[in-house]
């Protein structure tokens, strides 16, 4: 198989995966960024409450949490770090109560890898 034609089927997969129902995870959820001039990643982590609908909420406010930049949080915990897998381990050895979900913690090390992955290349990162 050709590799264009391997992206492509990779990427359908990737699609169709993405269009799942997923439970939010109540430890919390992450914010990952990359300082270019520093060369870091950096990685917020913020808490939040799921009510019964899977909807997360504010901890302090109990409503629902706005996906927008004027949304400003408070973030719980910060870590800053050089790879993906020095974040990798702040988080899930040195801060093991931050993810309660194995997909969860499964996304946050794709996440870091592709941070990582831009750091060292240049790139503008955004998170999926």
């Amino acid at each position: 198989m050709a590799i264009e034609d391997l992206k492509r089927k990779n990427e359908l997969i990737d699609k169709k995966l993405s269009q799942r129902d997923i439970v939010l995870d109540s430890s919390g959820y992450f914010i990952i960024k990359i300082d270019q001039i520093n060369k870091k990643i950096v990685v917020e982590h913020y808490l939040n409450n799921i009510d019964d609908k899977g909807i997360a909420l504010d901890p302090i406010t109990n409503k629902p949490i706005q996906c927008d930049k004027q949304n400003k949080r408070q973030y719980n915990k910060i870590f800053e770090g050089n790879t993906a897998k020095e974040i990798g381990i702040l988080i899930t050895e040195k801060n093991n109560n931050l993810i309660s979900k194995f997909d969860h913690a499964l996304y946050l090390g794709r996440e870091l890898q592709k941070a990582e992955e831009c750091l060292l290349k240049d790139h503008e990162y955004i998170q999926d």
